[in-house]
């Protein structure tokens, strides 16, 4: 039964939707609540209370930006440049722990599974929603990660200025023309704030990489979320401020990042190259 009306609701994933609904409930009319909800075209992890990212539950209330499976991604390029900083096997006693900001944090999924990747890493997060902030806040308390809230680099402490080895930003970047374009969910249940990027998608981007110089430790890496169309004007902003950008992409996920080295760091292809020939990685298995 729940299963035909979730499928006639346009689920496509109706069976385990189902099950997840089903696990998740605690009493039958809490139940019967959740598949309304559900039918109405709320998000799933929305009606779950959760999401599953990087192999965590999540926490993601209402009203706050769902963490895409591409984002994992993401997350596994800014975990190998944090795991660099930290020393050779990430437990050099000599070495302090890398030095993770997360920029747009939404849900703090970012930041949280960065902790739980990692064996030696402090987590900043910021995001200007207060509803993304108590949000993360719960997802990053049991790594002692501090979340603040305000515009990107704005409410970051002064200690941080040159000190961090890696800031991950999965700021918007769809273009205000194609809001409309988005699936209903997103739309409608999904603040504006966490999806518009301007004209061309890429004015929180631009503001991001401006912002990243003074704050990034000498070697330190800038690792954005983008487009692949998007990868090229990125790597453009990424180059005027100062960074050597390379360009990583999977076909798997269907996703692309931009890494932004600062000065003192490994050398990079140039410009024209990162932005003609990005990386693509092999399929996990």
């Amino acid at each position: 039964m729940i299963v035909t009306r979730l499928r006639a609701a346009g689920c496509v994933f109706a069976e385990d939707e189902a099950r997840l609904l089903i696990s998740g409930a605690r009493s039958p009319s809490e139940l019967a609540a959740m598949v309304e909800r559900r039918i109405a075209g709320v998000p799933l992890e929305h009606v779950l209370g959760w999401a599953e990212f990087c192999g965590l539950r999540i926490a993601v209330d209402p009203g706050v930006f769902v963490p895409r499976r591409r984002t994992e991604f993401l997350v596994r390029q800014a975990a190998d440049l944090a795991r660099r900083a930290a020393g050779p096997t990430g437990r050099d006693p000599v070495r302090p722990p890398a030095v993770v900001v997360d920029l747009c944090c939404g849900s703090g999924a970012v930041g949280a599974a960065l902790a739980a990747e990692l064996d030696r890493v402090e987590v900043d997060a910021v995001d200007a929603d207060p509803a993304a902030v108590r949000c993360a806040r719960r997802n990053l308390a049991a790594v002692c990660g501090r979340v603040y809230e305000g515009d990107l680099y704005e409410p970051l402490p002064d200690t941080r200025r040159g000190r961090v080895d890696v800031v991950v930003a999965n700021a918007p970047y769809v273009p205000t023309g194609a809001i409309g374009l988005l699936p209903r969910e997103a739309r409608i249940h999904e603040p504006q704030l966490a999806l518009d990027g301007g004209p061309d998608g890429l004015d929180v981007l631009r503001r991001v990489i401006a912002g990243a110089p003074p704050w990034l430790a000498p070697g330190g890496c800038l690792v954005v979320e983008t487009s692949e169309r998007q990868a090229p004007g990125t790597v453009d902003t990424v180059v005027q401020y100062g960074l050597t950008p390379r360009v990583v992409a999977s076909d798997e996920l269907e996703a692309t990042v931009v890494v932004a080295t600062g000065p003192g760091g490994q050398s990079r292809p140039s410009a024209a190259a990162a932005a003609a020939r990005p990386v693509r990685t092999a399929p996990s298995m």
